[in-house]
């Protein structure tokens, strides 16, 4: 029974070490693409939807209105989703600037009012090509030309960009930047190698055209999240060539990890919730292949109670799993300008697995919580 038990925890090491080298391959595929400043003739519209964000979306306005791209080519499009506070106010103080505000009156309740909002965005929007960031989102002055360029020279239809936190207060933040440079960099390879399942709402672009083409969220407009993965994985379903990730620091939105473990687990929660729509059932399968390995080590570690061999055993996959992460997060994290975020690997590992091992089990059973409303 030791026997049989042994091969299947290392036969799941094995499995998930070769997905981490399939990213390590896939982050390396990426290459910091070749752009230029000038000659922009893409008009564009950025799309934000923002609900009870007074304290700081003056700050993301700010930073839009300062991107050195050309303003007759822009378009800012907010659409406050039934705020209770000052959000729609600031909005509409930006007007004179050419800040485009739009309330939402829905009558009936809904249960995805951020994807609603966005379609409605698009729908008064003139440009060409969309970028939607959220409203608690920072960048710097080229964030716009540099997804422009890479649009107008790639070829590409839609467009995934980095996004990293910023602005840590505790330890805790800190190793949620870990964690979240990981989910960055799993996107990224994934569109590496060719194979788009992820991406993150905060720093995404596509084609208007291309919206429409696949039905915008038709199918997927019952789920409260989703905006950004769901809606790359219906491109990816038609036109897997035709997405990219920029690779590119100019390009990266700012934004700030959660304060505490509540609010974090309820974000996560939401995030897990979009698995169940996943087309691609060999995504699927690697997630779950990867909760399997989570699993197995907590179920190793836990026998060590009973036979110290379980403790060699969970030590051998620890090891593993460790040195591999550490190889595929050191480059992101060089990327992001966050290589001294590496040293919280090893006390982050095992808080990880049993997050993994939870959110596995509770992300789609459960209804949560989302600016203020309960949703599923």
């Amino acid at each position: 029974m030791i026997a049989i038990h042994s091969a299947a925890s290392l036969l799941l090491t094995s499995l998930y070490l070769i997905v981490v080298l399939y990213l390590i391959r896939g982050w390396s595929n990426l290459r910091r693409p070749k752009t230029t400043t000038t000659d922009f003739t893409t008009k564009v519209t950025v799309l934000i939807a923002a609900r009870n964000e007074e304290d700081g979306i003056h700050l993301t306005i700010e930073d839009i209105l300062a991107q050195d791209y050309p303003k007759h080519l822009t378009e800012i499009i907010i659409v406050d989703d039934h705020s209770t506070d000052r959000t729609a106010d600031i909005i509409r103080s930006y007007a004179p600037q050419g800040v485009r505000l739009h309330q939402m009156n829905e009558g009936e309740v809904l249960n995805s009012y951020k994807k609603k909002a966005i379609a409605d965005a698009i729908r008064m929007s003139q440009g060409e090509l969309m970028v939607a960031t959220d409203a608690d989102c920072r960048m710097g002055k080229r964030w716009l030309s540099s997804i422009v360029s890479y649009y107008q020279t790639s070829g590409v239809s839609m467009i995934s960009s980095p996004v990293t936190y910023f602005q840590e207060r505790s330890v805790f933040e800190r190793m949620q930047t870990l964690e979240f440079s990981y989910l960055i960099g799993i996107g990224a390879s994934f569109i590496g190698n060719n194979r788009a399942s992820t991406c993150n709402g905060a720093n995404f672009a596509y084609r208007k055209d291309l919206f429409y083409e696949v039905g915008g969220f038709k199918g997927i407009d019952d789920l409260a999240s989703g905006d950004d993965e769901l809606l790359l994985q219906k491109v990816a379903a038609i036109y897997p060539n035709h997405i990219g990730f920029l690779k590119e620091r100019e390009a990266i939105v700012y934004t700030h990890a959660k304060p505490d473990l509540a609010a974090f687990m309820q974000q996560r929660r939401r995030w897990a919730s979009k698995s169940t729509r996943y087309k691609d059932k060999k995504v699927v399968a690697l997630a779950v292949g990867m909760w399997l390995f989570n699993l197995s080590l907590l179920v190793n570690a836990l026998l060590s109670f009973y036979d110290v061999y379980f403790f060699y055993l969970f030590l051998v996959q620890f090891a593993l799993k460790t040195v591999f992460e550490a190889i595929f997060l050191l480059p992101v994290l060089s990327f992001l300008k966050r290589v001294s975020l590496i040293a919280l690997l090893i006390p982050l590992s095992p808080l990880h697995t049993l997050y993994l091992i939870y959110i596995g089990l509770m992300g789609n059973a459960r209804k949560y919580a989302w600016k203020g409303r309960i949703v599923r």
